[in-house]
């Protein structure tokens, strides 16, 4: 069954839950912490290869997700480090998990068809891009340090490169800590000044809690997504706050590293 909020449509395959944004025209997906045969604090879709879970059981779990979203079993996974990185892609990138690891970064971008993109979160905010047009698509991993230090304008330069326009991609911006539940320093609140001018609408100062800030990354990320020429009806934005649904996904700021995670996937047909 299908439900419709916020530009995202809730939908279920195999017993797998997974959101999809309207805005992308290509199979896609935004996971949450449900479907999977993980256990404890793992369980149950604990997509995280880095952790104590079993991999029999994290195995099990991709085997899961891929056929839920009918995408092929190798993917192109990052090895996720909170930088700019963002690697052009191909099918010689592609593994199964727990292959020797990948290439450190947070963004892929690709134009071959039938070569499923990943990136992982639990509080973080997943990007997924679409050109259907020029037939590229990206996803990125932006944590504040990636956003500040541009890593959208990093992954849609590339995704230029690969004959792109900023005006044809399409966006959506999946499930990531909310801005009441982001309280920050005044570091975060420098740095995306510097990144964002005039963009203080984003991060507002906690009441009651001097030098502390509410940020909200989301809404960072969408104005520099218009700033970078994209239409405000190609952008997608989940109203989803990890934090606050730890029932439905990991939340680094919750359960720390004893956690798994979730994942966003896209793929060009």
């Amino acid at each position: 069954m299908a439900v419709m909020r916020d530009g995202f449509t809730e939908r279920e395959c195999g017993g797998v839950p997974y959101l999809c944004a309207d805005v992308l025209p290509c199979t896609h997906g935004f996971t949450t912490r449900k479907g999977g045969v993980s256990e404890g604090d793992y369980a149950s879709l604990n997509l995280g290869g880095g952790t104590e879970d079993a991999q029999e059981n994290v195995r099990e779990n991709y085997r899961r997700l891929c056929g839920a979203l009918g995408v092929p079993e190798r993917m192109v996974f990052t090895r996720q480090i909170h930088g700019t990185e963002v690697r052009i892609v191909t099918e010689a990138d592609s593994r199964l998990p727990f292959d020797p690891q990948p290439p450190a970064c947070d963004g892929l971008v690709t134009n071959r068809r039938q070569l499923p993109l990943i990136v992982f979160t639990a509080d973080c905010i997943p990007v997924l891009l679409c050109d259907p047009k020029a037939g590229v698509i990206g996803a990125v991993h932006a944590g504040w340090r990636g956003t500040v230090a541009d890593i959208l304008g990093v992954a849609v330069g590339e995704m230029c490169a690969l004959g792109a326009h900023p005006e044809d991609i399409c966006a959506a911006i999946g499930p990531g800590i909310g801005r009441e539940c982001f309280e920050t320093g005044p570091e975060v609140a420098e740095a995306l000044e510097a990144w964002l001018p005039g963009g203080d609408e984003f991060y507002i100062p906690e009441p009651g809690r001097p030098g502390k800030y509410l940020v909200d990354l989301r809404g960072a990320d969408r104005e520099r997504l218009l700033r970078l020429g994209f239409r405000p009806e190609h952008i997608a934005v989940s109203e989803t706050c990890t934090r606050c649904r730890p029932d439905m996904f990991w939340s680094h700021r919750i359960m720390g590293t004893r956690r798994g995670s979730q994942a966003a996937v896209i793929m060009l047909d």
